[in-house]
């Protein structure tokens, strides 16, 4: 790493849309040498136990919020029983079948002498547990407590005590982890991901994209709720109504101010494209004069469908210019970082596709970024390096 980012305070700031965990050991690296990178997340998970909190409050996702702000925790300050509890789950197949139970333990964990409070000092278990006791307070008798994750419920109480404003709660947990970095959703708006797919079918929720029947004709975001028949108005529409919320204001200040901005590996769809529909993300990347970074995935994404990786930054050019259509390339997108040694990229990386990358106005950079015997994952120093030289180049590789 250069010398230039010794002092991590000083360090550059990366704006990165994203989304899920691909970038979990990514970004615990980079705090080492920025703690200036922001996290423009995605909350529209619609599974597992995020599904059981957006039924009962109609809220956004806070899962791959949480899940961030603890990659940026700093872990020399933060004890690890506050980590480990924000991380921790409730069960889901112990064979408590009456969830009344589990809603019990939640109200139990609220009492200061319970157990779980033990290990930590005052300050972070009573900061924990007020958070907790704003969620009771909420949480509706027929709530679904199975496998839920207490960090996502004290997120939750949060977001709920502060009249469902997230840059509160979001602050209050950065200061109390110390995180190296921002995190904010990229909308606060209670939305879902649905596709038009190419064989005709429309699917909504972000969980069904791991099982997607075809390649995706039109990505867009729906009030609708996943797995609920069309309402009367969408009937008369015919489709679905697709919503383009606007970007806040806060992330748009993060984004115009940003050193360097990046579309990570990871999901293509639902974790990286799903942050770029949004009204004003493409205008506010296309104003800002800094290096635009695609990382494609290496290994296998059920997404993509064979989608290559000259096909995938097309794609990621497309949905810019559906807010931005007169912007140029490199206002957009300037620099592709690949593994041709380790990685394993849908297509390939042979001369036709390099010189499509070419002429669609991209530097490719090849470095050794994936692990040599797992092409499923990016080996986060190496990435963070490359990542860093593209950001230092100007996006000129």
């Amino acid at each position: 790493m250069s010398s230039e980012y010794a002092n991590p305070a000083f360090g550059p700031r990366l704006v990165f849309f994203t989304g899920g965990t691909a970038l979990r050991q990514l970004s615990r690296v980079l705090t080492r040498f920025t703690h200036n990178s922001v996290h423009l997340v995605t909350p529209f998970d619609s599974g597992g136990s995020s599904a059981a909190l957006r039924r009962a409050f109609a809220m956004p996702a806070v899962g791959d919020m949480r899940n961030r702000l603890l990659a940026l925790a700093d872990r020399d300050l933060i004890p690890g029983a506050v980590l480990e509890f924000c991380a921790s789950r409730l069960p889901d197949n112990d064979g408590l079948e009456n969830g009344e139970i589990l809603r019990q333990r939640l109200r139990n964990m609220a009492a200061g002498d319970h157990a779980v409070w033990s290990g930590m000092p005052a300050m972070f278990a009573d900061a924990l547990r007020f958070h907790l006791a704003c969620f009771l307070q909420y949480m509706t008798s027929d709530f679904d407590p199975f496998h839920a994750c207490l960090g996502n419920l004290v997120l939750a109480g949060g977001y709920l005590h502060h009249r469902r404003m997230f840059g509160p709660v979001l602050a209050f947990f950065s200061r109390l982890l110390q995180t190296r970095g921002v995190v904010l959703p990229v909308v606060e708006e209670s939305l879902h991901l649905a596709a038009l797919l190419e064989d005709g079918s429309t699917v909504v929720g972000q969980h069904h994209f791991k099982t997607l029947s075809a390649p995706v004709r039109q990505l867009f975001l729906t009030v609708h709720e996943p797995d609920r028949e069309m309402s009367e108005a969408e009937r008369d529409h015919g489709a679905l109504i697709p919503c383009r919320p606007p970007l806040g204001g806060t992330v748009e200040t993060y984004l115009r101010s940003a050193g360097a901005i990046c579309y990570p590996m990871g999901s293509f769809y639902s974790s990286v494209l799903a942050n770029l529909l949004p009204q004003g993300v493409g205008r506010a990347v296309a104003a800002v004069p800094c290096p635009k970074i695609f990382i494609p995935s290496s290994g296998t994404d059920a997404e993509l469908h064979g989608m290559t990786v000259a096909e995938q930054a097309a794609t990621i050019l497309r949905y810019l210019r559906a807010d931005a259509p007169d912007a140029p390339t490199d206002s957009l997108l300037h620099t592709v970082i690949v593994d041709s040694h380790h990685g394993r990229y849908e297509g390939g990386l042979d001369a036709v596709e390099r010189t499509r990358l070419k002429r669609l106005g991209l530097h490719l950079m090849d470095r050794d970024i994936v692990f040599e015997n797992d092409p499923q994952h990016h080996a986060p120093e190496p990435t963070a390096s490359a990542l860093l030289e593209a950001s230092a180049a100007g996006g000129k590789t």
